[in-house]
Formats: C-alpha cells, sequence, structure tokens
C-alpha cells in the first residue's frame, strides 16, 4: 500500500478487514510492515475485539464516502443522530496546529493557571517533550497528568510508561487515577509477579500493558528488560526525579537514553534538574532535543527555553494562584542539646585523636583525610550510627587506628539511652508539640543514618506511651511493596500511625503533609539541597497547617568542638533564609547535587573554612547555570493558557453520558445494567467490555468495588462529592482508594461509551434528521494527516445549495442555528432518501475540492514549526564544523551530529501533511414537511 494511501487512515474512521468492519483508534506509518493501524471490532462476529493491522500483511480497506448508505434516523429527540456526531467529535483527535487545551478544566484539581503553563510549553513545540523544574511542592505530578490527558484527548497518549522511585509508585498511580481517570498497571514486585502469572513467558510486557508505572531501579536491568524496552515504541514516557539520570555511563543514563529514542513526548521532572555542571545539563537536554545545543560548553538560556519550566513558592503567578492552598512555614527552630559527660569524653575523643590527624601513624591523604569528619556526623546523629561506624572499620584496621577505634567503640558501648541528651530532647518535643497517647498530632522524624532510625523506633515509643501500631519505620533496606503501605499509612487520618522516622530515602518525591505538619531533623544532613528537600515532604502546595520543622542541635562545653552548632544549625539558618527570600536553596550552594555540596564542605572544613567562608565563596564563584534558570517562570506570561476550540453537542460530558447509556441500553439501563442513581452518584454493573479497559487498575481497588461475580463501579460528575470520598479515603484506618471515581473526560467508561455510540450505525451508515434547515445540508467531515498518521487539519463542514450553487459553512454553527440538541421532536416524518443520495456525491466532491484548494494554506501552517526546526538543525551542524577537538574527537563529533540530523529531518519529514484527505460522511439535515411547505 503506498504513501498516499496510508495517509487515508485516520482515527474515528472506519476500514474493511477480512471481510468485517473496524473502527480506527490510532495509526503509526514506518513500521517495518508498513502502516500499523490499530482498530475495535464493529460487525457482529468481531464486537469490541481489539486488532492491530498492518498494511503489508492484510487487505485493510477504507470505506468510500460516496458510497454511505443514508438511513433516516427514527430515535426519540433524534438522539441517536446527536450521540453519533458527538462521539465522533470526541474521537477525532485534535490536529497538531491545536495549540490550545482542550481539558483544562475537566479534572478533579483546581484549576490553576502555573498548573497550566506546562501543558501550554508541551504543546508549542516540535514534540512535547520539557522538563518540568519546578521546585519542591508545585504539584509536578499534577502538571504531567494535566499534559499526558491531553495527549490522549489528542490521539498521542494511547500507550503511555511513567517511570519514578520506589517509594512513589502508589501515590503516582493514584494521583493520576483519581485526579484525571487515567488508569497504569503498577509494575513493582507485587505486579512483576502478575505478569509471570498472566502473561506467556517471554511476552513483552509493555505490550501487554499499554500503560504502566515501574520503578527505575526495576526497569534500569538492562539484562531483565533490555529487550523488551529495545522493541517497544511509546506515545508518552515520564521519568520523575530526572536528576538521577544525569551521570553519563550509569544504567539509569542508559536507560533514559533508550527510552528518549523510543517516545514521542518525553517528560522529565525534577526539581534539582541539574548538578551545576553545563555540559552534563546539556546532555539531559539532548534526551529531549538532540539539536537543541550545538555547543555543550557554550549555550544560552533561549537555546533550550522551548524545554523547561522552573518556578519557585515566590514565582509572581504562583504566588499569585496559591492563595490558601498552601500555608506559609514556619521558621525552622533549632533545639540545643547540652551534651551529657559520656558525649562530651566522645567529643573529646573525636576532637583530640581523629580531628587533629593522630589516629593514624602513616601520611593522611585523600579519602583518609574525609574519615575522621565521618565519624563526626556519625556521632552527631547517635552514638548507635557512631558505634556502627566504628564496628564497620575495625574489620580491616591496624595498629594506632585499630587502636582509637577500640577506644571510640568502648565509650559508645558504655553510653546508654538515657545518656543521650538528643533523644531526651526529641521526646520532650514530641510532647510539647502533643504528640502522644489518645492525640491525632503526627511527626515525621528525619535521619541520615539507618542505625539511628532504628534505634529510635524501638525507644521512643515507650517513652511517649505510644503503642507499637503507632510508629512507621521507613528506610532504603524496606522492601518496596512495604515502602508504599507505609507511606500511605502515614497518610491516613484514620490509621494509628503517630510517628513516622525515615531516612532520606522518604526526601524526594513523597507526599507527608496530608495528616502532618510537623518535621524534625533528628540530624541535619551537611547539604542545604537535602534540608530543602525534606523540608519539602510537608511544605508542600495542598497544605492546610503551617509547616513547622525543628532540628536537633546537640552541644558541648569544649570550645574548640565541631558540635551542631558549627555546621548544622547554620545550615538550617541558611535554608531558612534561602527559602524566604528566594523560593528556593539553589542560588546560594554553589552546587546542584546534594553529595558534591557535602563533599565541597568537607573539603573546605578540612581547609580551615567555617561554614559562612565556604559557602560565601561558592556564591561568589561564577554560576554557570545561573542564568540559564534565573528568569523561566518569573518573566512576564500571558494572562490566559490558550484553550482549544472544540466542537460540541452536548453542553456536558455528563449529558453525553446520561444520553448514551439511555441510548445503548435501550431506555432501560436500569434493568440491563442495574443502573441507581442517588443524587449526584451514579452506580451500575459494569459489562465486560468495560471491564477489560479496567484492568490495568490494582487488584485490591476492582475487589472492593465487586458484588459477587460482578463489578460494581460507582462514579460521578460532581467534584463536591468525589473530593469528599477522596478526603474519606485519607481519614480511613487502612489504605484504600475513594470508592467514588470522577468522570473526567479521559475515564474508561466515557472512552467505552465513545466507542458504543459509534458502532450503533452499521457499516458506513449515516443518520438522515429533520432541523431547521432550508435545505438538505450534507455534514462532512474532512482530515488531511501527516506520515505518522497524525492529523493535521481536521475541518468539520456543512455543505448546502446543491447542486446549483454549493455553500460550505462550519458545521457547530450550522449545528447551533438549525437548533440540534436535547429540544428537538422526531415527528417521524417520511423522509425522501433517494434524492439526497442522487445529491451526495457532489457534496462529498464540493468537500474534496475546498479541501484541495486549502490543502497549500495548512500545508503552510503546519509546515512553519518544522521549517523552523530544520534552520536550527543546520545551525547545530554548522557548529560541528568549528569545534576545536583533536581530530579523532572531532570525527567521532561530527559522525555524530550527521546521524542526529539525519534523524531528525526524517522525523520532520514524517511530520508534513501528506496523502489525499479522508473525507467521511457524518449525517444529512434536511428540512421538515412543515418548514418546506
Amino acid at each position: 500500500m503506498t504513501t498516499t494511501q496510508a495517509a487515508t487512515f485516520a482515527p474515528g474512521s472506519r476500514i474493511v478487514v477480512r471481510d468485517e468492519e473496524w473502527l480506527i483508534r490510532s495509526v503509526k506509518t514506518g513500521t517495518a510492515d508498513g502502516t500499523m493501524v490499530k482498530a475495535v471490532g464493529v460487525s457482529e462476529f468481531v464486537q469490541d475485539v481489539e486488532a492491530t493491522f498492518f498494511t503489508k500483511l492484510e487487505d485493510i480497506t477504507p470505506l468510500v464516502p460516496e458510497e454511505t448508505d443514508l438511513i433516516q434516523d427514527t430515535s426519540s429527540r433524534f438522539r441517536q443522530s446527536r450521540l453519533f456526531l458527538e462521539a465522533v467529535l470526541r474521537r477525532t483527535p485534535l490536529p497538531r496546529t491545536e495549540r490550545g487545551l482542550a481539558l483544562a478544566d475537566r479534572f478533579l484539581l483546581d484549576p490553576l493557571t502555573y498548573q497550566q503553563r506546562p501543558v501550554e510549553l508541551a504543546l508549542s513545540g516540535l514534540r512535547p517533550r520539557i522538563l518540568l523544574a519546578d521546585v519542591v511542592g508545585l504539584g509536578k505530578t499534577l502538571e504531567i497528568g494535566l499534559i499526558l490527558a491531553e495527549l490522549i484527548r489528542r490521539g498521542r497518549g494511547e500507550r503511555i510508561l511513567v517511570v519514578s522511585p520506589q517509594q512513589v509508585l502508589e501515590q503516582f498511580q493514584r494521583e493520576l487515577w483519581t485526579r484525571f481517570a487515567i488508569p497504569l498497571v503498577r509494575l513493582d514486585s507485587t505486579g512483576i509477579q502478575r505478569i509471570q502469572q498472566e502473561i506467556p513467558a517471554g511476552r513483552n510486557p509493555f505490550t501487554y500493558f499499554k500503560r504502566a508505572i515501574i520503578s527505575v531501579d526495576t526497569l534500569k536491568d538492562a539484562g531483565q528488560f533490555g529487550h523488551h524496552l529495545d522493541a517497544t515504541t511509546w506515545d508518552a514516557v515520564v521519568i520523575d526525579e530526572s536528576h538521577n539520570l544525569i551521570n553519563k555511563g550509569t544504567q539509569r543514563n542508559e536507560l533514559a537514553r533508550r527510552l528518549a529514542a523510543k517516545t514521542d513526548a518525553l517528560l522529565l521532572a525534577s526539581a534539582t534538574p541539574h548538578n551545576g555542571d553545563k555540559e552534563s545539563f546539556a546532555q539531559l537536554i539532548s534526551l529531549l532535543d538532540p539539536a537543541a545545543i550545538a555547543n555543550e560548553k557554550d549555550y544560552q538560556a533561549s537555546d533550550i527555553a522551548h524545554l523547561y519550566l522552573r518556578r519557585t513558592k515566590i514565582s509572581p503567578e504562583v504566588r499569585d494562584q496559591i492563595g490558601d492552598r498552601w500555608a506559609d512555614r514556619g521558621p525552622s527552630e533549632a533545639l540545643h542539646c547540652t551534651a551529657t559527660p559520656i558525649e562530651e569524653q566522645i567529643f573529646d575523643e573525636l576532637t583530640d585523636v581523629w580531628l587533629a590527624g593522630k589516629w593514624t601513624d602513616e601520611p593522611i591523604t585523600g579519602q583518609h583525610r574525609l574519615f575522621p569528619y565521618t565519624l563526626l556526623k556519625s556521632f552527631l546523629s547517635s552514638h548507635r550510627a557512631l558505634h556502627e561506624t566504628v564496628t564497620n572499620r575495625r574489620k580491616k584496621a591496624t595498629g594506632t587506628e585499630r587502636v582509637a577505634l577500640d577506644r571510640l567503640a568502648e565509650l559508645t558501648s558504655a553510653m546508654t539511652d538515657s545518656d543521650s541528651s538528643k533523644l531526651k530532647g526529641l521526646v520532650d518535643e514530641l510532647k510539647k508539640i502533643g504528640v502522644g497517647k489518645n492525640s491525632s498530632t503526627r511527626a515525621v522524624v528525619f535521619s541520615e543514618r539507618v542505625p539511628t532510625i532504628k534505634w529510635l523506633a524501638e525507644v521512643v515509643p515507650g517513652m511517649l506511651g505510644l503503642k507499637p501500631t503507632a510508629i512507621r519505620v521507613l528506610h532504603g533496606g524496606v522492601a518496596d511493596k512495604d515502602e508504599q503501605t507505609i507511606l500511605q499509612e502515614f497518610e491516613l487520618a484514620g490509621s494509628d500511625v503517630r510517628l513516622l522516622f525515615t531516612g532520606d530515602v522518604a526526601s524526594e518525591g513523597v507526599n507527608l503533609h496530608q495528616q502532618c505538619h510537623h518535621l524534625i531533623h533528628y540530624d541535619i544532613p551537611w547539604s542545604l539541597i537535602r534540608i530543602e528537600q525534606r523540608n519539602g515532604r510537608i511544605d508542600r502546595y495542598g497544605q492546610k497547617h503551617q509547616p513547622q520543622f525543628r532540628a536537633l542541635i546537640l552541644t558541648s562545653d569544649r570550645e574548640d568542638a565541631k558540635d551542631d552548632r558549627t555546621v548544622a544549625e547554620k545550615l538550617l539558618n541558611r535554608e531558612e533564609t534561602a527559602h524566604r527570600s528566594l523560593g528556593s536553596v539553589e542560588a546560594v550552594t554553589g552546587q546542584y547535587d546534594a553529595k558534591a555540596e557535602e563533599d565541597r564542605l568537607v573539603r573546605d572544613l578540612l581547609a580551615g573554612k567555617s561554614v559562612d567562608e565556604s559557602y560565601e565563596a561558592a556564591h561568589a564563584e561564577v554560576d554557570v547555570m545561573a542564568d540559564l534558570f534565573a528568569d523561566v517562570g518569573t518573566a512576564p506570561v500571558a494572562a490566559d493558557v490558550p484553550q482549544a476550540k472544540v466542537p460540541k453537542l452536548f453542553d456536558s460530558t455528563q449529558d453525553f453520558v446520561d444520553a448514551a447509556l439511555y441510548e445503548i441500553y435501550e431506555d432501560r439501563p436500569e434493568d440491563h445494567i442495574d443502573l441507581r442513581r442517588e443524587d449526584e452518584l451514579m452506580t451500575f454493573l459494569a459489562p465486560d467490555d468495560l471491564v477489560h479497559r479496567l484492568t490495568d487498575l490494582p487488584r485490591t481497588y476492582l475487589r472492593a468495588h465487586r458484588e459477587g461475580e460482578d463489578l460494581r463501579l460507582k462514579v460521578t460528575f460532581d467534584r463536591a462529592l468525589a473530593q469528599r470520598k477522596l478526603d474519606q479515603a485519607r481519614q480511613s484506618k487502612t489504605p484504600m482508594w475513594p470508592d467514588i471515581a470522577f468522570l473526567s473526560d479521559v475515564h474508561p467508561m466515557v472512552d467505552w461509551l465513545v466507542d458504543k455510540v459509534l458502532i450503533r450505525l452499521g457499516r458506513q451508515q449515516a443518520p438522515v434528521l429533520t432541523a431547521d434547515v432550508t435545505a438538505p445540508t450534507f455534514l462532512i467531515q474532512g482530515v488531511y494527516a501527516n506520515r505518522l498518521g497524525q492529523p493535521t487539519v481536521v475541518q468539520w463542514m456543512a455543505i448546502s445549495g446543491l447542486p446549483a450553487s454549493p455553500t460550505i459553512r462550519a458545521m457547530d454553527e450550522v449545528l447551533r442555528e438549525a437548533n440540534v440538541g436535547p429540544t428537538m421532536v422526531n415527528r417521524a416524518e417520511a423522509i425522501a432518501i433517494d434524492p439526497l443520495k442522487d445529491l451526495l456525491p457532489e457534496a462529498v466532491e464540493v468537500a474534496r475540492q475546498y479541501l484541495e484548494g486549502k490543502r497549500a494554506e495548512w500545508a503552510e501552517a503546519n509546515a512553519e514549526p518544522l521549517q523552523r526546526h530544520r534552520q536550527q538543525l543546520k545551525t547545530f551542524q554548522q557548529a560541528s564544523i568549528l569545534d576545536e577537538l583533536p581530530g579523532a574527537h572531532r570525527e567521532k563529533r561530527r559522525q555524530r551530529v550527521d546521524t542526529t540530523v539525519q534523524e531528525q529531518n526524517d522525523l520532520l519529514d514524517r511530520l508534513e501533511t501528506a496523502g489525499d484527505p479522508l473525507l467521511r460522511v457524518l449525517a444529512v439535515l434536511v428540512p421538515s414537511q412543515g418548514s418546506a411547505a
């Protein structure tokens, strides 16, 4: 089949394959077997069957518009025709030239403009490939959900892969379902077992599950998943916490490059999007647009402004919109804990022996210089942490070092819980804020050291009178399934959990703010970045109470001891100051990677600098990244995000759903699916073909909706009710999702109804109905597509005045003027169909000539951004010629550049409008006999 023929396939149209009729869901060209057409069965023997066809392997016949069979609509109020037209409008993807948002206010969230900006940016580019670099807490998950929903509406979000840290899998999956009604199958350890049970051995799991979420650590295993990833293409890939991908040569970086090459849309999200190195950041950007940066060592913000967005809480648009949805943070309070006698002995030992360099007779160089600070940080966490560090080191120590370690081991072994001033300080403070028996107050306690976390979880509950069920412990050694359960339980108002002891495994991406606004740093990371990340767990969008931060500061009477006042307290104050004045710490760190920041600080301390001197020197350095991020998101923005103009026949999705259910079940859905209504709640028994569309959801969620062998769905269009149910789910004692789902426009039920309505008409049939028109009016859809099968032009035409003086008008205008709507009355007048059939070929030809006459104009509009990108490719290629690299390296780079340019030009070729237009006769409006008379 030729390219021209292939381009006539478009989502929403019908084809005949193997003598059965199918409805096209999506089209993709350029595969080894020709154009790939995904479809759902329409005719009797294949009804609701999903199938994939290839033009080189099957005889795929598009239906010819001139052969459309016109059928008089006898349904009440012409319901069948109105539903059919609405379903075609909903099933037809928006053209690539439509940049406005189609679903901005259709979901269970506050419609905030600043959260819609990333959607605007994603839709404005050649492909939806952007970096969401908003600081902690602004709602990147919601921004991602909005983008994915818009891609689904455009027919470019059928296959979605989300890659995230293990601990946020369930949270991300739940947010996308409860807020947007986008189901993802969760491939954690339980999900992987499910794969092994349900699909044949060796089958690619990513073709079996079209929308999935999986952890980066699971997926990076190239041996297990690499060949499956190489054989899979995606419409959209999301990589959360994408700063973990930066280091070239790592498994995570290799994973990102594999996925970037296999997807149309690529969404990277990170509050710390780079490590301060301009070249490594350029490599991250190259995942989004390989030709954006010609010289990785020398590029400007303007080169990449189309690829990322960076806002803070004090950015004007954010500040103006969050209102009371995000309570202002309280002060970071330092709680001084005076060292006990035995703790002073340990300070003496660390100061006189280790920090003084007397712990070894060998020259102290390289990493050996850092070890005394490792001991110091362990002790400032807890004596338990110090004891474990000493024990591990003693296994390979000899001589003077062994003697020094033995002394520390002796001191830490002698120290009891009652000798820990920070432990006493923690318990006193928890009591002060109200954590205890018969209290609902919650707090999260952070520590860098696993021994400290485990120890606190053992001793604190008894000191507060709390039962073991009131404590949860989370660190890197906890199994993935347990991680997610722990975090869910802490978020549930009805659970018994009051204290979460956790490490920095919970400092990225995790929501802890729903029932908690108290955070205590048992020890302080020597990194402003990490402190900010921790604080962001409770200081984030949706926090209703003022976030309260406290840090336990161990103090020594010894003047030259490096206690917590030396580093920790100063960092605590610096983070607070930076947050209040700048919205983020990045501008004062001089680093963008927590480990690099800490390593630099330790080196400066070894060199005799104070914390203040270290950060002042870092801030004074020329920050190569500052210009790239300085004004992103704070520059003037348009007042409103553009909205797409989408024709519709129903005032709301609710009206469409109601009418569709009564049409499909012949006015008796109560009998067929046990439909029940109670105020704004609608429940019914889901048919098997709808249940099949929900199988990506967790088994526990589906089991909770079972009635015997049936699945009873509970849905609502009422935001207030859906939000109450979401809030109630958070009040429960055990992890659960809301039992009532919000019916967004991309909910599988709405998608299912659209398909059911479309197949109500027989093969290539179009309804005829009487309306307020003066002459027969043919409603025809015209679509031009690119070589990927994506619409570049969609025209909805109403053609009248045949045969003498044909007139073409916009279909939605004509429908409004003709009063096509729920108030229509179908008087079942006899309609002469044969004269309409005689006019049909002329109507199609008029539409075809109109489309061909406008083709050059539309093609130019579609090609304009493609031409800009071609010019960018020339600049990119020319810059490589000027590279001052050694000969062999220069040649290697040129080869990479040439390959990139070739691949990008091939993509641009496929994005250009190609082939003949697809024409489809949708309906015919005729005047009633009374008006004709």
